[in-house]
């Protein structure tokens, strides 16, 4: 199966399902970003996921742009080809027709706080009661095992907890959040495939399992894999941060006319560099990795004032004969308008109720079994009669 270009005319249905998770059933009481977002690339692989939520809806319906109210920018992203089911879980009828849909899952997820997930009556002991292979995905701010448990969550406290505005102050002088939901999407991917992996285990033994995925430990795991640094010794070496990722010059270098992004770093692009462009402050001082990291930032500075001599097309071509890694400054506007991204297809159109959307696609890629935007994300309780009729036939055998 080819990839479309993101010029391919709209397709109103998705194809068969076809990716390497087709024949999966996810039940998905996620919300906002964390938890849908993992959802969201299970749904482009194949699998059928049945998005479930209260009747006034996920709240990120309704916090970014859309072209119509409850379909904002980021709700029709993270829920692209999910089934959307409406219940208000404080009705019992409701909770019963949970019930009888989580008898023909294999994944079971939620982001609610472990004491409202007991209070509905769906924790893992009463799901796995039901349906006892089935691989239980709890999507939490911090552990319960921890003191902060049940303590609420989101991607701007994550972010100052596990130390983002810290190292982004030691950089800039000013502590500050980055410019994207890092947390959110970060724990998304470790909802993923912690999922994943505990499918793999049930497929081979036939045992379900509860997951507990959590933003803080995450995040905490993220930042430290170079931030941990000399602290992970003892006795600490260093401080916990990585000092070239914190040093304030580095930044994009600013041209004649602009600014572009290098890493002039390794041996090999240093000298590559230093033949080339023969800088007047070159010497054996810089002429190793181990002497120019004792000094990064004046190695940044020095480059800073080299840079500044020629455009950015200049460079641009300099350092891409060099094979030196370089690109320029893009918008976020201009990965819309991107050659790389149309030549491989990145994005898919979808018609949908709206109108057509253009998906940011699929970034990974299989010989055998591809992923694919399976369709439009639901309106609020788009999919009840059909998905409730599923397992309308159960009920009926049962109440006779």
């Amino acid at each position: 199966m080819s990839h479309e270009t993101s010029h391919a005319a709209p397709r109103a249905e998705p194809p068969p399902s076809a990716g390497p998770l087709a024949g999966v059933r996810v039940i998905d009481l996620t919300s906002v970003v964390f938890g849908p977002y993992a959802t969201q690339i299970m749904a482009d692989m194949g699998a059928e996921v049945i998005k479930v939520e209260p009747p006034e809806g996920d709240n990120t319906r309704w916090i970014t742009a859309g072209p119509v109210p409850g379909m904002g920018g980021i709700y029709v992203n993270v829920n692209r080809g999910k089934r959307g089911l409406m219940l208000d879980l404080r009705q019992d009828a409701d909770r019963e027709s949970l019930r009888r849909l989580i008898a023909t899952a294999d994944v079971f997820i939620h982001s609610m706080r472990g004491s409202a997930i007991r209070k509905l009556g769906f924790d893992y002991q009463a799901v796995r009661a039901i349906r006892p292979d089935i691989v239980y995905t709890s999507c939490y701010g911090y552990s319960r095992r921890g003191p902060e448990a049940d303590k609420p969550a989101y991607d701007d406290t994550i972010q100052a907890e596990c130390g983002i505005p810290h190292v982004q102050g030691l950089m800039n002088g000013e502590p500050g959040y980055v410019a994207t939901i890092m947390a959110d999407k970060v724990a998304g991917l470790h909802a993923l495939y912690a999922t994943m992996m505990a499918l793999f285990h049930r497929e081979r033994t036939g045992e379900g399992q509860e997951v507990e995925v959590t933003m803080f430990e995450a995040m905490s795991s993220f930042m430290l894999v170079e931030h941990a640094n000399g602290a992970m010794f003892s006795p600490p070496t260093t401080p916990a941060h990585y000092h070239r990722a914190v040093e304030p010059n580095r930044r994009p270098y600013r041209t004649r006319d602009g600014h572009v992004a290098a890493l002039v770093y390794n041996d090999k692009h240093w000298n590559a560099f230093v033949a080339a462009v023969n800088p007047p402050w070159a010497s054996e001082e810089f002429s190793t990795l181990e002497k120019r990291a004792r000094q990064i930032g004046r190695v940044y500075g020095l480059l800073g004032e080299t840079f500044l001599t020629r455009t950015t097309q200049e460079w641009l071509d300099t350092l891409s004969a060099l094979n030196i890694p370089c690109a320029p400054l893009r918008s976020t506007d201009e990965l819309f308008d991107n050659a790389h991204l149309d030549a491989i297809g990145f994005f898919e159109e979808v018609e949908t109720p709206q109108g057509p959307v253009r998906f940011p696609g699929v970034p990974t890629w299989f010989s055998a079994t591809p992923g694919r935007v399976r369709g439009p994300a639901p309106m609020l309780g788009q999919h009840n009669e059909e998905v409730l009729a599923s397992v309308a036939p159960a009920m009926a055998g049962e109440s006779k």
